[in-house]
């Protein structure tokens, strides 16, 4: 069993607290034992250890020194520079940051150039779908996960909740450009960088009394935890392109897995844990994220500053009811209930409806003429969603964006 140096994790021997904040079982409490084989994976082997107990070491120790040290705002100063995975790393970072990030900058040495290639061949013929479930299937699932929504609402990127959406969102951009891993794209930067993030919430979060208080957890951002975040992107984003019958060739699909496959590994997800086939993945999500989806006051809180940051955008039609109904599609009555979003008299069964057809309508399998006429009054309000998805989630933006070491929680909440 692995854990974060200099803390210790209090209830040794057994699993996280079975009670929670308020004395009720959660459904991510209440949750059955690890029992995903490692044979699964990408790596095929592995100790089999539950990944609610293990963290990522090597990065947590560094970063909580660096904290510590009081060095954190020289080194997001200098790292402001480092943007391409080929890039030298700046001079200036302490020797064992610098040692630490060039070994974590190795791209695994499974990763397939030509899969890699095809993903990107993927990503240019589905980008606008892949806008649309990356924001309102993967991004407004993240609030009804209970360890994601808390660490999100009490961390410092809490308090600024549209730069912390643009920053979340370099991932699905980088990851879907044609150099996403090559020396002149930016993927693996913002992956290590994001490591080093993740490792810096892990050290600050536990000294948050707001935090502590509600969470069911000593330590936020296991590997469990990064699971079930990863398979709330390619895993969910999958199962709707199919439930919404998008023809995708198997080739295709494996190599979009394949893309995140390989993201995993630079996020610091341990190779015993991450899915070889989309048959592993679907198992694997069974047990980490299905069972543990659930309602939190922040979750609530951070779908509203979601919806509301769409909203606010210049898209005309493109309004909160609107976006509330196509969460409510993409996700569910439950779910849109613990969120607290109303009900759409007009746009739910429009959605209902006519997102199918509007889908097979865009594939070429279903001619707008012969088409509902429920799907031509929608067509174009359906189109300009996919140009909200991409706008919101892969789009690069007209600024340089800094994925930096937080050296603080959110000050809202200090």
């Amino acid at each position: 069993m692995e854990k974060p140096g200099r803390r210790n994790v209090l209830m040794a021997g057994g699993t996280l607290g079975a009670l929670g904040a308020l004395g009720v079982a959660t459904p991510a409490q209440a949750s059955s034992l690890w029992t995903w084989s490692p044979k699964g994976s990408v790596a095929g082997t592995g100790e089999g250890a539950d990944p609610r107990r293990v963290w990522d070491p090597e990065a947590d120790d560094l970063v909580a020194s660096l904290i510590d040290r009081g060095e954190v705002p020289k080194v997001n100063k200098l790292l402001k520079k480092w943007t391409k995975n080929g890039q030298p790393l700046p001079d200036g970072l302490p020797a064992d940051l610098r040692d630490f990030m060039e070994e974590a900058r190795k791209v695994p040495s499974w990763a397939d150039e030509g899969k890699l290639a095809t993903a990107y061949q993927f990503n240019e013929k589905r980008g606008l779908y892949l806008g649309v479930t990356y924001g309102f299937a993967s991004g407004m699932m993240s609030t009804v996960i209970p360890r994601e929504a808390r660490a999100v609402y009490y961390s410092k990127g809490g308090a600024d909740m549209k730069d912390r959406i643009t920053k979340t969102a370099k991932l699905g951009y980088d990851i879907g450009t044609s150099n996403a891993y090559k020396p002149d794209g930016e993927m693996i930067v913002t992956c290590v960088k994001t490591r080093l993030a993740h490792a810096g919430v892990r050290h600050l979060l536990p000294q948050s009394p707001h935090w502590t208080k509600v969470a069911d957890e000593e330590i936020p951002i296991s590997q469990r935890d990064m699971m079930v975040t990863w398979h709330s992107l390619p895993t969910t984003v999958m199962q709707n392109l199919k439930k919404w019958k998008v023809p995708i060739p198997e080739a295709e699909s494996e190599a979009f897995l394949h893309s995140w496959q390989v993201a995993a590994h630079m996020l610091g997800i341990k190779d015993e844990y991450i899915p070889k086939s989309w048959d592993e993945a679907n198992a694997q999500a069974e047990q980490v994220l299905d069972p543990l989806l659930a309602p939190t006051p922040e979750g609530i809180k951070l779908a509203d500053m979601l919806l509301n940051l769409g909203a606010q955008l210049d898209f005309g039609l493109i309004t909160k009811p609107v976006l509330g109904a196509l969460t409510r599609y993409v996700l569910g009555d439950q779910i849109a209930n613990w969120l607290k979003i109303p009900r759409e008299p007009l746009w739910d069964p429009v959605f209902e409806t006519a997102w199918e057809p509007f889908i097979a309508v865009r594939e070429g399998l279903l001619s707008l003429e012969k088409a509902p006429g429920i799907v031509q009054k929608a067509y174009w309000a359906f189109d300009e969603i996919l140009r909200l998805g991409v706008l919101l989630y892969l789009s690069e933006g007209d600024l340089p964006i800094s994925i930096q070491i937080p050296d603080a929680n959110n000050p809202n909440y200090p």
